[in-house]
């Protein structure tokens, strides 16, 4: 159990307060709450008054950092730990590795996105990877529960912030490199190197799996590590062909000369990438090939990615792209699949990087026969503003705009006619639209339930 705490609401007796200056908070303006929660001691970077033990030091950040590493990172040699990292396909690989490995009987846990699972225990969580003391603590809590591996999503920020600074990764995954958080890293060159620092994490005996149709991919080979390459053009595991229906996939590749085929309930050729990585990721595990196909018809896509419903005579999917490459990947797929028209709503946050704005508004107006731009988390910024950005990349005139998320999501569901196929990009997963600093429930999957029963009670 790690006995340490940066919150002083969830100092329990008996902990020790880190007292962490933040970029909007301050921790050492806490210490007297974190002292009446129980707090036995503080770490602080200034002479406080406190009627417990003072401990001052240099850097509480880094202190915290070296304590951690020092303390726990040795227990989790006792675990097998999986990291996925690549712009997008992080969440559903790591999904679909984590179902997997559980129906082949390993205990596992799955950490990113869309929460920190194991067993029947489901826990939200606020990054994509956590903050150091809490990847730790979620590290510990898995390995105290018996788990004996832990598959999780690793992000360039978790990465350049050091959150996983102490951990080896037994089997790493490259997915691909697209545009996004350059708001952060500044330069695509800044966010591949970040990404690239991931390998400084691999265990001596550790494997590496990158796609090697990104054009990052072959960056990732490098002769201190072990890598192995997965795609169209691998020379490990090869796609060799795959066949895309609304309601399924069947893929075709070969490993070490041998030829395999499958079915599953996936559905997008970005899909074909993320199972191939999952299955890469199990078979360098341990388990063979058609083991792992035997279990392929029982594990589905994570809860907003590619999540398909019908509609009327028609279909809406709701997916988590929001990037400028994932928007593109998304259309194009279901391009493939639609006999009618693609509707597409979509929408870019606020306070993050507008570069990507004017591209998004393009891709999405270019790719699909009529689109819907709607508010995706504004926060603090004046939605029509985000709207201005999209709309300077449009070159065609098959758009409107509505702000309002819930009635734009009514309006695409509307224009519904036999065989079309509605995109609802951008929220995925999460049931909250963020407006100014207030988080309002809104769930697309939800919006749409409600529709069909609606229907249902018209007829």
């Amino acid at each position: 159990m790690i006995n340490y705490e940066t919150n002083s609401k969830l100092v329990k007796p008996g902990n020790i307060f880190i007292a962490i200056k933040g970029h909007t908070v301050d921790g050492h303006d806490y210490i007297n709450d974190a002292i009446k929660n129980g707090a036995i001691k503080i770490i602080a970077e200034k002479q406080v008054e406190c009627s417990v033990p003072l401990e001052l030091v240099s850097s509480t950040e880094e202190y915290l950092k070296e304590t951690l590493q020092k303390e726990y990172s040795s227990l989790f040699q006792k675990l097998k730990i999986i990291g996925v990292t690549g712009t997008n396909g992080k969440t559903t690989t790591c999904y679909l590795t984590y179902q997997l490995l559980k129906k082949l009987g390993v205990k596992v846990a799955y950490m990113g996105t869309i929460g920190f699972f194991y067993e029947n225990i489901e826990k939200e969580l606020s990054n994509t990877t956590p903050d150091m003391l809490t990847t730790y603590k979620l590290l510990t809590e898995a390995l105290e529960n018996g788990c004996t591996t832990v598959v999780m999503e690793v992000s360039s920020h978790a990465i350049s912030l050091e959150r996983i600074a102490g951990l080896k990764y037994a089997i790493g995954a490259f997915t691909n490199l697209t545009e996004d958080h350059l708001d952060y890293h500044k330069t695509m060159e800044n966010y591949l190197k970040t990404k690239l620092d991931l390998l400084k994490y691999m265990e001596p005996t550790g494997i590496f799996l990158t796609n090697c149709d990104d054009p990052s991919g072959i960056k990732f080979q490098k002769d201190n590590v072990k890598v192995k390459t997965l795609g169209m053009n691998a020379q490990d595991y090869k796609i060799n062909d795959f066949m895309i229906t609304p309601a399924e996939t069947q893929i075709s590749f070969t490993y070490q000369q041998k030829e395999y085929h499958l079915r599953t309930n996936l559905t997008g050729k970005f899909n074909v990438y993320n199972y191939i990585t999952a299955l890469a990721i199990c078979h360098e595990y341990g388990f063979d090939i058609p083991s792992i196909i035997e279990k392929t018809a029982f594990i589905f896509p994570p809860k907003g990615r590619c999540e398909t419903y019908k509609v009327k005579e028609g279909f809406a999917v709701v997916d988590y792209a929001h990037t400028p490459d994932a928007v593109e990947k998304v259309i194009e797929s279901y391009r493939e699949l639609a006999k009618q028209r693609i509707i597409t709503l979509v929408g870019c946050g606020g306070d993050r990087d507008p570069i990507k704005r004017p591209i998004m508004g393009k891709i999405a107006s270019n790719k699909s026969d009529y689109v819907i731009f709607t508010s995706d988390n504004p926060r603090t910024e004046d939605p029509k503003k985000i709207m201005d950005d999209i709309i300077k990349g449009v070159e065609k005139d098959n758009y409107e705009i509505m702000l309002d998320r819930k009635e734009a999501i009514k309006k695409a569901l509307d224009l519904i006619k036999k065989d079309d196929i509605v995109l609802i990009l951008g929220k995925g997963h999460e049931d909250y639209q963020i407006i100014g600093h207030e988080k309002i429930h809104l769930d697309d999957s939800e919006e749409i339930k409600k529709y069909v029963e609606e229907k249902k009670k018209e007829k």
